[in-house]
């Protein structure tokens, strides 16, 4: 045995448990004492034996001299020194020995790193992949507390916000790599693209307020460019059975239709990245799921012109739908001007026209809207708020064909992305106190995303690759034979 009685070796530890298993039976211990105990000698029984392993592969020792290029050619790397270095486990910590190759005013070389695959932070590959995991999830605190109850090892929180900057460094590599989804005969292309608002940290020396004047927010926040992008196969439906579904009481189900899923969805979102890049990187990934562009390609927004124009310039033979719920809401507020808010007259209100602008009759709604203003002799908010709508639907006229949308089968309203709005930052970024730096919340969106988008595992292959690369390039040395 080791010090005080502690087990040195791995089947040191295996007796030990061995023991304290037999000792059990005898003193009747409750099966959660035994269950912990066991978890805890168990975890110290393969930390050993991973010891030992390790102490097993040898330093790396490859002879008397490497090579490494230099400015004014080769340079032997002759001076060798052992350094042992930690790393932290699932299991707990190890050390691993290894041989270093050095020269003077030259860092040192060491060929068992890349051997293993060692890391070059003190944590593993597999803690940093289950911490990020847990922190893509829940807040940072909760995802530290998990990873030390399910592994016994504590990472700090500071340690565990680098590693989670550190894990997002691939990801535009990643997909720009990533070999696109076949696409079924006759089915859409769709992109949904949206914004959603990060609570951020306040910057040092910001005034500090005493209290808020009336509409001021308690935080500000900064707006994320928000994607989705998918295939899927056409779903032809009447004006009327939209209207059915969208007006179903509470507990009644709504029309039956076949359920139309979407493939290869892929969901996204930037704070750093300019709309220009954001709406580049959306076209990119619609290019390489269909690079020859031998399908109709749909893109779903709200009415925002700045998005709109965005979209029309990055993209070429494309259908721009205007998000249909965006357009109940803003018909909402008409009926709500000549009726009672919740009132049935309301409603029916909404769903005839509805009806209308569903089976084409975008201009026909806002010519009776406006002959509605004159005949009442509306004035004040009332009229403002009436002729506020009927002037977006007009200018957005061209984008509200839905009749033709629908009998195409094509989608009309931005779910995909609104539920992607919830999903990848409401959920994780808006959480009762929360704020976010830049650089975080941008790392956190990007692992975010790929977790979302079922990719997190591929992801995790494809980034200890390319920071095995960047640690341990291949041809870094070559061996200096007598």
């Amino acid at each position: 045995m080791g010090q005080g009685g502690r087990p040195a070796t791995g089947m040191e530890a295996f007796w030990d448990l061995e023991r304290f298993l037999s000792k059990a039976s005898r003193t009747h211990l409750r099966l959660g004492d035994i269950e912990r105990e066991s978890e805890q000698r168990g975890r110290e029984l393969i930390r050993l034996a991973l010891q030992g392993h390790l102490d097993g592969r040898g330093d790396g020792d490859v002879g008397a001299a490497i090579a490494v290029p230099g400015p004014n050619g080769p340079v032997r790397l002759a001076y060798k020194r052992s350094h042992t270095r930690r790393i932290v486990t699932l299991f707990g910590e190890v050390s691993v020995t290894r041989m270093g190759y050095g020269a003077p005013g030259r860092e040192s070389i060491h060929p068992l790193d890349a051997e293993l695959a060692l890391p070059g932070r003190s944590y593993s590959y597999e803690i940093s992949r289950r911490l990020v995991r847990c922190c893509v999830c829940g807040p940072f605190e909760e995802a530290v507390d998990l990873v030390a109850e399910t592994t016994g090892v504590k990472v700090p929180k500071r340690s565990a916000e680098t590693i989670v900057k550190e894990a997002a460094a691939d990801f535009d590599s990643f997909y720009a790599g990533r070999a696109a989804g076949v696409i079924a005969k006759g089915d859409i292309l769709v992109g949904a693209i949206d914004g959603k608002g990060i609570p951020m940290v306040k910057p040092e020396g910001a005034t500090k307020v005493v209290r808020r004047t009336k509409g001021a927010k308690a935080n500000k926040k900064r707006m994320a460019t928000v994607a989705a992008v998918f295939s899927q196969a056409p779903q032809v439906r009447s004006p009327e059975a939209v209207v059915a579904s969208l007006f179903a009481l509470p507990g009644q189900p709504g029309p039956a239709r076949p359920r139309r899923r979407r493939v290869n969805k892929r969901v996204w979102a930037s704070l750093k990245s300019s709309k220009d890049t954001f709406f580049a990187d959306v076209k990119a990934e619609m290019t390489r799921r269909d690079p020859v562009h031998g399908h109709t390609w749909v893109i779903v927004t709200d009415g925002e012109r700045a998005l709109q124009r965005r979209v029309a310039v990055t993209f070429q033979d494309v259908t721009l739908v205007l998000d249909l719920l965006h357009v109940l809401e803003k018909l909402w507020k008409v009926a709500y001007v000549f009726h009672p808010e919740a009132s049935p007259q309301a409603e029916t209100f909404v769903r005839e026209r509805a009806l209308r602008i569903l089976s084409g009759q975008v201009s026909q709604v806002v010519k009776g809207l406006r002959q509605t203003v004159t005949k009442r002799r509306l004035g004040g908010e009332k009229a403002k708020t009436v002729l506020g709508v009927t002037n977006y639907y007009y200018d957005h006229r061209e984008r509200m064909r839905y009749d033709v949308y629908l009998k195409n089968g094509w989608p009309i309203a931005s779910g995909s992305v609104e539920g992607a709005c919830k999903n990848l930052i409401k959920d994780r970024f808006e959480r009762s106190g929360m704020r976010w730096t830049p650089d975080m919340a941008e790392a956190m969106l990007r692992l975010r995303a790929v977790y979302l988008s079922g990719d997190l595992e591929a992801y995790w292959a494809h980034h200890v690759q390319q920071d095995q690369q960047r640690l341990h390039p291949k041809g870094l040395w070559r061996l200096v034979r007598k």
